[in-house]
């Protein structure tokens, strides 16, 4: 005997009648994910029609959905701390080439058309030959994007592009996007354009 007197459907209508309210509208995608979440847990737990089989095979899926979903996050997190950490080391890392290298190392790369490598190896060409004709301060340490804003400056003229080669830089890079033959083209062209300009300053 119910003692409000109230059955299931009528207490089930009167949720959904509750739950269709503005306030619950409004609710933030985090907020209603985990009352779903708790009201599915709850009617698991309730049984619902459902055999005791059916709940537990039920409740293991949900874990094995749950254990993968952190595993996306901590992966994806992991990533992001691990090109961070790339980018803090600095645009040539640990190596110490002179621009001829790491130009003859991009040439190599782009002909087995390992695109993203050589991009990198062409944008860090261009800043060692800015450091190697005194244009730039040597700096192990400079980003791609303080690269392009000092370079920029030295070189107004092709700040644009220097900007947009950074940034193909460090979405290929850093950023984990397919290199292509044409952003390898753009960075070798203003490669070769910045071996022919003077500075400004």
């Amino acid at each position: 005997m119910n003692p409000i007197g109230v059955g299931r459907d009528e207490a089930a209508e009167a949720a959904r009648r509750e739950l269709a309210k503005l306030e619950y509208q409004e609710e933030s995608w985090l907020d209603h994910t985990v009352r779903r979440f708790r009201q599915y847990v709850e009617d698991l737990l309730a049984g619902e029609g459902e055999t005791l089989l059916d709940s537990t095979l039920a409740l293991v899926a949900l874990l094995l959905v749950l254990v993968g979903l952190v595993a996306l996050i901590r992966w994806r997190i992991g990533k992001t701390v691990r090109a961070r950490r790339r980018a803090e080391e600095g645009l040539y890392g640990e190596r110490a080439l002179t621009s001829a290298e790491h130009r003859a190392e991009a040439e190599r790369l782009a002909a087995e058309g390992r695109w993203p490598e050589a991009i990198g190896e062409r944008l860090r060409a261009m800043a060692r030959a800015l450091e190697e004709r005194a244009i730039l301060t040597p700096s192990p340490s400079r980003t791609a994007g303080e690269f392009a804003t000092e370079a920029g400056r030295e070189l107004p003229g092709l700040a644009e592009e220097l900007t947009g080669a950074a940034r193909i830089f460090d979405d290929v890079v850093y950023g984990g996007r397919a290199g292509t033959a044409e952003a390898y083209g753009r960075l070798a062209d203003l490669d070769g354009r910045l071996a022919r300009t003077r500075s400004a300053v």
